[in-house]
């Protein structure tokens, strides 16, 4: 069989997110999140499920580093709980949440494993949310606050930073289709909030660089891929769209210093377009050191009048789907890649989220999920096509390290190396996790 390499040097990693696996919702002085608010809503969050208790890596994190540690990876990416640190989101710090974080940063580097800590994956403290949330400028503030003491607290001990995850998902998953926290349907809403969210990161970077922090600072980017059904003009446009309000709206401020004409047109046809205060492009467009690659799906689409907001609707050809319903396209991170690069120069990409939701199965202690190492298997050949191509990739992290609270989807939906059994809270290795394991050691897969 054909063999895959991996240069020396490259990272390996898994990630995971706060809300997602911590638990302890109401321990150690944390404050509620929007996502606390939004799962105990009923009708938000499939079979009503919240994240309580989640995975209970709070009280688990040693155990689920000894995880870490055994799969040999070098990197860990998790995210901090805002509310955990700020239970305000401002004003009072909790130092009992900071100790946690302390704990888990120092396991890590015991353990070899370099952190990547994001500042922001969705859990903004729903005291500010009470506030106006990311539609209030002020809470771009209370970020930069929040941020500084995290800057300040963990100087020397991280590597890898990140500001906000998936801004797409925290704009308009959340404020215009509704179906995340807080739950909103309102498109000038959405484009503030990505608007206010940018700035944020903007500060952040800002702040990293004025503090002289240590490590490398970045993005964590939705990316997706659409493959036009046919040469019309209008699949090709609506196509760029479909990629462009992921990646374009909220890379060419961080790169160019400004927003992409043609969504800025788009968007005010529909009624909608950012408030910009003088300064505020000058703030978001500051140097990152690399851009985070979030990427699960692609598929082949074409345009269709009045279908939602971007006139698109995706073509069901010959590709198989994860259990969460999501088309298996892994040439579009093969292109995704190479998209990054015409746009915005050959900046250092790492493959921050990647991975796929199975219908697993515990059978005599076992989970043979051959379909996940599948998926792996061909999107770590689109990064090794893309590393042979001359694009500059960091590293690879799995999403995720084991099976969590999968936002509206609740606990239906597992996309971990791990299988956690969330009656017991148990942990088992499933075969994907051994498969990984051989393949980091090795730096080599067969295909």
């Amino acid at each position: 069989m054909p063999i895959i390499e991996f240069p020396a040097g490259f990272r390996w990693g898994t990630a995971t997110a706060a809300f997602q696996i911590e638990g302890a919702a109401k321990e150690g002085g944390r404050g509620l999140s929007i996502w606390d608010t939004f799962s105990h809503t009923p009708g938000k969050v499939k079979n009503g499920d919240n994240g309580d208790v989640a995975c209970d890596s709070y009280h688990r994190h040693e155990e689920d580093i000894e995880l870490l540690a055994q799969l040999g990876v070098n990197v860990y990416r998790f995210s901090v709980s805002w509310p955990r640190v700020y239970p305000n989101g401002k004003g009072e710090l909790n130092h009992e949440g900071l100790r946690y974080y302390h704990n888990l940063i120092n396991s890590l580097i015991e353990k070899g494993i370099e952190p990547m800590l994001t500042l922001y994956h969705w859990d903004l403290p729903q005291a500010l949310q009470d506030r106006g949330g990311w539609a209030n400028r002020e809470t771009v503030e209370a970020f930069s606050q929040y941020a500084e003491t995290i800057f300040k607290e963990f100087n020397g001990k991280v590597s890898y930073w990140q500001t906000i995850n998936e801004p797409f998902c925290a704009a308009f998953l959340s404020n215009y289709y509704g179906v995340h926290a807080p739950g909103y349907q309102d498109l000038q809403l959405a484009v503030d909030v990505a608007h206010h969210l940018l700035l944020a990161h903007g500060r952040a970077v800002r702040l990293f660089r004025e503090l002289e922090i240590k490590g490398k600072i970045g993005t964590a980017t939705n990316t997706t891929w659409r493959e036009p059904f046919s040469h019309k003009p209008e699949d090709a446009e609506a196509c760029k769209r479909e990629i462009g309000i992921n990646i374009d709206w909220f890379l060419d401020p961080v790169f160019k210093g400004s927003y992409p004409v043609y969504l800025m047109e788009w968007f005010k046809q529909k009624g909608a377009e950012p408030r910009i205060a003088e300064g505020d492009m000058e703030t978001i467009h500051q140097p990152v050191d690399f851009i985070g690659v979030n990427y699960y799906s692609g598929n082949v689409a074409r345009y269709k009048e009045n279908t939602g907001l971007l006139d698109i609707e995706n073509i069901e050809i010959d590709y198989k789907h994860t259990h969460i319903g999501w088309p298996i396209y892994a040439d579009g991170l093969y292109k995704v890649f190479h998209y990054l690069m015409d746009r915005y120069g050959n900046v250092p990409l790492f493959v921050t989220e990647n991975g796929a939701c199975c219908q697993d199965e515990m059978a005599g202690g076992r989970v043979r999920d051959r379909d996940r190492i599948r998926y792996y298997e061909q999107h770590l050949t689109a990064v090794s096509r893309a590393l042979d191509s001359g694009i500059h990739i960091i590293g690879y992290l799995a999403w995720s390290l084991m099976d969590n609270f999968e936002w509206a989807d609740g606990y239906g939906k597992r996309f971990g190396l791990v299988y956690v059994d969330f009656r017991t809270l148990k942990r088992t290795k499933k075969d994907s996790y051994y498969w990984f394991k051989k393949t980091i050691a090795n730096r080599w897969m067969e295909i």
